[in-house]
């Protein structure tokens, strides 16, 4: 059985106001032929198919031109909702699209959809569990005491009643404990939305959406593909790639990746302003034609600095300084460790600051779940 896992198309989206949607076009176009030469049994794309709740046209007309191209060769196709998704948004049309080989998660309201595919070896029962929070599993099993994303996981997960003997391919959109984010990533408080990866303990391959960056957390079979582009600066050293899976017997897993070249790629060039604008630094490097974040190391500012670079630079992205003037004003690291840390560690730092001592284990819990209510919206 053979899958290509895919995630986070984040369609529609924009990079420092520079709209993605050629770029996005080219990279589902790369897919499509990677498709065409690996001959997969079934597509998995893991949520944040787009970069909005409410998506715009662009976005929805290039999903439509994809899925259709999907649909049209011999494969099943499975699409979950990411925390960027409108899961009602994501899921309608579902039962109509099912008869082109498309299957849409439907909204979580306590079960999980499940399909079976079947190969030499038996049946792979694929589950498509799109982001959830713990109030909305909450609302489902009000009879378990559900606090924390590990809580309400797992209750998903022991509902879905899964048989360890079988072959199983779990798809969701969650943040694993362990995992490594970068800047273009929600992150939301108090590092509240980690789920302990024991919880998928019963599935062969996990196919997860959420994390930019393709890694695997605790073992090869828990995987995050990443995103086919780079969406921030801080992915700029990031190898995009398509994961391909294939399922052997029970217990036997592969996993390789097929890399992905981006339309432009992202690219960090620092140096003075008559260092990045002489025709050596960029002939013959590809730079003009990327998009690209400049620091310049002048002392003094160069008056329209930004419009002058881009007659070199076409696609430039950001332009900043790192002098002694910026570095006095606080702009650098110190600024970028802030934006680090999540409102629950600043809370507890503020707190120590104010009162003399760290918070205790229980205003931390009780911050925390307050905190959980606030962004879910029940208060």
């Amino acid at each position: 059985m053979k899958l290509i896992h895919l995630s986070d198309l984040h369609l529609g989206k924009r990079v420092n106001e520079f709209s993605m949607i050629d770029d996005q076009r080219h990279s589902l176009g790369q897919i499509l032929q990677i498709i065409d030469a690996e001959r997969p049994d079934a597509v998995l794309i893991a949520g944040d198919v787009y970069d909005k709740p409410v998506p715009t046209a662009e976005a929805v007309a290039l999903l439509d031109r994809f899925l259709v191209d999907l649909s049209r060769r011999e494969l099943q196709v499975y699409v979950i909702s990411g925390n960027h998704d409108s899961a009602e948004r994501m899921a309608f049309g579902g039962r109509l699209m099912e008869q082109s080989g498309v299957h849409l998660a439907p909204v979580y309201d306590g079960t999980v959809a499940r399909w079976t595919l079947t190969d030499e070896h038996g049946p792979v029962n694929l589950y498509l569990l799109p982001f959830v929070k713990p109030v909305h599993v909450r609302r489902c099993f009000p009879e378990r005491e559900i606090e924390t994303y590990t809580d309400a996981v797992a209750a998903a997960v022991e509902a879905m009643d899964v048989d360890p003997a079988a072959r199983n391919v779990l798809v969701t959109h969650q943040f694993v404990t362990g995992a490594a984010r970068c800047e273009s990533e929600e992150v939301s408080v108090g590092g509240a939305d980690n789920v302990d990866a024991s919880v998928f303990d019963g599935f062969d391959y996990v196919a997860l959406g959420h994390l930019h960056g393709p890694q695997t957390v605790g073992r090869e079979t828990v995987r995050y593909c990443g995103t086919p582009l780079k969406y921030s600066f801080s992915e700029v050293h990031h190898k995009k790639s398509v994961t391909v899976v294939e399922l052997g017997e029970k217990g036997t897993v592969t996993v390789r990746t097929v890399p992905l070249t981006p339309l432009r790629d992202l690219v960090e060039l620092r140096g003075t302003y008559e260092d990045v604008t002489r025709r050596d630094f960029y002939e013959g490097t590809g730079y003009r034609d990327a998009y690209v974040h400049i620091t310049l190391t002048d002392e003094e500012d160069v008056p329209d600095a930004l419009g002058k670079l881009r007659l070199i630079y076409l696609y430039l992205m950001k332009l900043e300084y790192d002098n002694q003037r910026t570095r006095a004003a606080g702009v650098g690291d110190e600024g970028g460790d802030l934006r680090r840390s999540s409102p629950m560690e600043l809370l507890e730092e503020f707190y120590e600051k104010q009162n003399g001592q760290p918070m205790g284990r229980e205003q931390r819990q009780f911050a925390r779940q307050l905190m959980e209510r606030i962004w879910e919206g029940d208060v």
